[in-house]
Order: C-alpha cells, then sequence, then structure tokens
C-alpha cells in the first residue's frame, strides 16, 4: 500500500467515529502527519461542532511541526462560513504546506473551491487518493448532493418460507412486534437506527406493531420517526405518536382539527410516486439518510419506484405458512453471515 493511501484509509477509520451524530455534515476524518508520523487525528464533531481538520490540527501538541506536515482528509476541505469557519482557513493559517484528499465536495459551497484556496495560497494539493473508499465511506453525503435525495436503507426480517409477518391468528391481542429474529439480531438493528437520521414506517406496521421505533438497546440518538398514514388510523395511543421524538405523518388528511400537536404532517398523494414524494420531502427537510423498517407494501413502494441503496434482510428459522409475504429483490447479494441462528443478507442497488 502505497503512503497516501495508508493515512486516508487511517482518515476513513477514525471518521466512523462520527457516524449517526454529524448529519447534516458528512463524517470527515483527518490526520496530521509530519516525517511519516502520525501527530494529530480528528473527525467532525456531532453537528454544530468543529469539522475534523479543526479536531486533528487542535490535536497536535507542537504546532511549530504544522509549518512541515502534510494534512490527510476524506473529504476536500470546506472554504465557506456555515456554523464554523472554513477549515482551508485554518489549515492556511498554520501554513501546512500539503493538503491530501480523497474526493471533492460536491456541495455547491465546496465544490473545488476549497482546493482552489489552498493552492492560491501555496498548498500542495493532491485529490482522489482512496477516491472509492471515499466515496462508499461518504455514501449518504453523496446521495444527497448528488441524488437530492436521502440515501435509504431498507431491512426487513423474513422467515424460513418467506414472510414478514404472520396472519392475525397467530398474535395476541397486545399490539406488539411479532419477533422473527434473535436477540442479537434485535440489538444489531437499534444500534442501525441510532446510525441514521430518520425511521419509516407504513399505518399497517404501526397498527400491527405498535412499535417505538427509537434507540433502546444500544447507546445513540434516537433517529426522526416518519409514519405513513394516509387517513390517519393512528391516534396517540400508539407508541410512534408519543411525542417522545420528534415524529413526521405523510398523509391526505387537510383537516389540521385531527392533527396532533408537537407532530409534524406533510401532505402529499398517496395515488402516485409515493416514494418519490418523500424523498423530496426528505430532501427539503436536510435529512440525508432513512432507515426503512416496515411494512411490506411500504418496502415494496420504494423497490418499486427504485429509490432505495441497500437493503438489509434477515432470515430466522422460524416458519409461519401463511400471513404476509416478503418483499422482492431482483439484484445480487453483496453479502451474508450468520448472526447466531439468523442469517442476514445485503444487498445493494447499484
Amino acid at each position: 500500500m502505497k503512503i497516501h493511501e495508508f493515512y486516508i484509509l487511517r482518515c476513513i477509520q477514525i471518521a466512523q467515529n462520527g457516524l449517526g451524530t454529524t448529519a447534516p455534515n458528512p463524517m470527515v476524518g483527518a490526520v496530521v502527519v509530519h516525517e511519516n508520523k502520525i501527530i494529530g487525528e480528528g473527525y467532525t464533531s456531532p453537528y454544530g461542532g468543529a469539522h475534523a481538520e479543526v479536531n486533528a490540527i487542535e490535536s497536535v501538541t507542537n504546532k511549530a511541526l504544522l509549518k512541515e506536515a502534510t494534512i490527510y482528509v476524506t473529504l476536500e476541505p470546506c472554504s465557506h462560513y456555515g456554523k464554523t469557519p472554513p477549515c482551508a482557513d485554518l489549515i492556511i493559517k498554520h501554513q501546512i504546506p500539503k493538503v491530501i484528499i480523497g474526493l471533492l465536495d460536491p456541495h455547491e459551497k465546496v465544490a473545488g473551491k476549497g482546493v482552489q484556496k489552498l493552492k492560491d495560497a501555496g498548498c500542495e494539493v493532491s485529490v482522489g487518493i482512496l477516491e472509492k473508499e471515499c466515496r462508499l465511506h461518504h455514501k449518504r453525503f453523496l446521495t444527497f448532493q448528488e441524488k437530492k435525495r436521502p440515501y435509504i436503507i431498507l431491512k426487513w426480517a423474513a422467515t424460513a418460507d418467506g414472510f414478514i409477518a404472520p396472519n392475525k391468528s397467530l398474535r395476541n391481542d397486545i399490539k406488539e412486534p411479532f419477533w422473527i429474529t434473535n436477540a442479537y439480531s434485535k440489538q444489531l438493528v437499534h444500534k442501525w437506527r441510532s446510525e441514521e437520521q430518520a425511521i419509516l414506517v407504513g399505518t399497517n406496521t404501526v397498527l400491527e406493531d405498535n412499535p417505538k421505533l427509537d434507540v433502546r438497546n444500544w447507546n445513540g440518538k434516537n433517529p426522526t420517526r416518519i409514519i405513513l398514514d394516509r387517513s390517519l388510523k393512528t391516534n396517540s395511543s400508539f407508541h410512534v405518536l408519543d411525542k417522545s421524538v420528534k415524529t413526521i405523518v405523510f398523509t391526505e388528511v387537510k383537516d389540521e382539527s385531527k392533527h396532533l400537536k408537537g407532530v409534524d404532517y406533510i401532505l402529499i398523494n398517496f395515488s402516485t410516486a409515493v416514494a418519490l414524494q418523500i424523498c423530496n420531502a426528505l430532501h427539503k427537510l436536510n435529512i440525508q439518510s432513512l432507515f426503512i423498517e416496515g411494512g411490506a407494501q411500504t418496502l415494496q413502494s420504494f423497490i418499486d419506484e427504485n429509490l432505495w441503496d441497500e437493503a438489509r434482510v434477515f432470515n430466522g428459522v422460524s416458519s409461519f405458512k401463511t400471513g404476509t409475504k416478503a418483499p422482492t429483490l431482483n439484484v445480487k447479494m453483496i453479502s451474508s453471515e450468520q448472526i447466531e441462528t439468523d442469517t442476514l443478507k445485503t444487498f445493494l442497488n447499484d
């Protein structure tokens, strides 16, 4: 492995520490190197805090070494004022002579301007080191910037005989999830929830399962809850409308007297392109990633409209023999792993 690639790979590694906390900012990693020795590292702080370059430079004990150092970053340093000053200005201020960048930032306020500012100040700049790996790392941010929609992850669990939910005869009178997978898979799903900005389910999932859609079996931030409820069949007796977490309801009901205070409502047309309308609305709300947990009809609508990026599918060992069939995917599986009794399959929509 070449030396630049080694340090960019380290940038990607430490940047993962920002997963679930930096959005809508990208989770960038930065490493400061002097004479082939790392003297500073940093990653993007939770939204509103310092960027990766700031944290990396601040971590350097002897600032005098910066004039002879190289800074590596996964994404082009910003050149504009937002909640924090431009990172390019900070690099220039400390007279860091070399800047190695994974990929350019497609955001309209950056898009090459950071690189140009650095070059104009006399910095030696290289771009495109491990670009493929950096693109994969920044998949949420890049999908949002380039496709103008959130990065969408589909998740469901299916029985050995291909059902996502049982016939009502198998359920008891209490509205609660009917578990197909084991406790380890359940904990993993809660970890995933903490990594995304929003989580979405349809009306039937709320009515049948009464899910909380929060993070309980993992330490992390609760995602924004999004409910599809065409005619407002759900009410405040359901967990998702308890106002403990920011919640958005997509509906066709215009009558605001039927809208709960403390819950946001967005009107869409459920007769056509529902997934696209949701994507457009979430883009306006600056939501960069969406985790869709069900039900089958909701998942299938995003599949049919080809508005998804990744699918994580659990297969349990139980059988229902009857019930709601799991969605269908016509793409190649990229990985499969065992989680005790469960099989987790991952699919990418290329």
